[in-house]
């Protein structure tokens, strides 16, 4: 006679109502932010061909988008802005009549403080040259030339109406010098949500095409290196310091070590960033019938939970939340 075993674990996994009684981790809409593009000039929607199902925004539209997340609950959005016009320090991102400060002001207008707007605090969309900060003579990005820009980007964001504004372009200081510039300015309740943990990617790829990117060259003198994980403790430990009050690892599933290492480290919360990359995977692997797309999308979000993230960019955040 063969002895039964003791201790049965399926017997935790026998129906969806008992898997949903001891499920360890959950995704949650209040855990999930939406980013947004929003492209000047636009009538209506352009499709990104690299992200089925992803736009670039009119301000209308994205009105209507913020309008919705807030409807579902979400987290918040994040906002990146589509000018136009580039020039070679950026300056569109400091106007208020540029494409992303009136698209903050847009998104209060419509959901005040029901819906927590936050903002893209970078240079790469309002370059020519498609780098994160101005450069020198010599054509590298000038790290403390680029931090004064920040500054006057984060007030600039800060009165259009951002509730947390996203310093990532990896610049050495830019969370200090946000942070002081903030609260010069008496936006002391503006909240900053670091990409301390922000890496050289390939899965950025697609990206580049929804912000109309110019980028020459690539960004691995301030981007981190791939193969670097202590690197990013040292970021994140830094940035909080600094007076971030929220970091973010950037892309989230080829980096989920980096979130429970982190995660042991600070008091503050960890976001991750579903990137442009790991949604494009999924629906092109998808729409060739190569894998479930649904359980794909929840299986790759609860992965980025479990790892320790409790909040998540995703470009799936609406739907998921329909869902819910």
């Amino acid at each position: 006679m063969t002895d039964h075993p003791t201790h049965r674990p399926r017997r935790l996994r026998t129906s969806p109502a008992m898997r949903r009684l001891v499920a360890e981790t959950s995704v949650d809409p209040r855990q999930l932010v939406l980013p947004l593009f929003v492209a000047e000039g636009l009538t209506e929607p352009r499709s990104i061909s690299s992200m089925p199902g992803v736009v670039q925004h009119t301000r209308e539209t994205a009105r209507a988008a913020v309008r919705e997340a807030a409807s579902l609950g979400l987290g918040g959005v994040m906002l990146f802005g589509v000018p136009e016009h580039k020039d070679a320090l950026g300056s569109g991102a400091l106007d208020s009549d540029g494409i992303l400060n009136v698209a903050i002001a847009d998104a209060r207008d419509e959901v005040g403080d029901d819906l927590l707007v936050m903002s893209d605090l970078c240079l790469d969309e309002f370059t020519d040259h498609g780098h994160c900060g101005v450069l020198d003579d010599a054509g590298r990005v000038d790290n403390d030339a680029t931090l004064e820009v920040y500054a006057r980007m984060g007030v600039a964001q800060a009165e259009a109406g951002a509730h947390l504004v996203g310093p990532s372009g990896m610049m050495d200081g830019q969370v200090a010098v946000v942070r002081a510039a903030l609260d010069a300015a008496r936006h002391t309740d503006v909240a900053i949500l670091a990409y301390a943990a922000k890496y050289a990617s390939a899965f950025y790829g697609p990206f580049r095409e929804a912000v109309d990117s110019s980028l020459q060259g690539d960004r691995r003198t301030y981007q981190q290196d791939p193969a670097n994980r202590r690197e990013a403790l040292r970021e994140a430990l830094l940035d909080v310091q600094e007076g971030a009050d929220i970091v973010m690892v950037k892309p989230a599933l080829g980096y989920l070590d980096l979130l429970p290492l982190i995660r042991d480290h600070v008091t503050v919360p960890v976001a991750a960033y579903q990137v442009s990359g790991e949604y494009a995977m999924v629906e092109a692997a998808a729409e060739r019938g190569w894998i479930d797309r649904e359980r794909a999308i929840g299986e790759s979000l609860t992965s980025i939970r479990r790892a320790g993230a409790d909040i998540v960019l995703s470009y799936w955040a609406a739907e998921v939340a329909r869902q819910a």
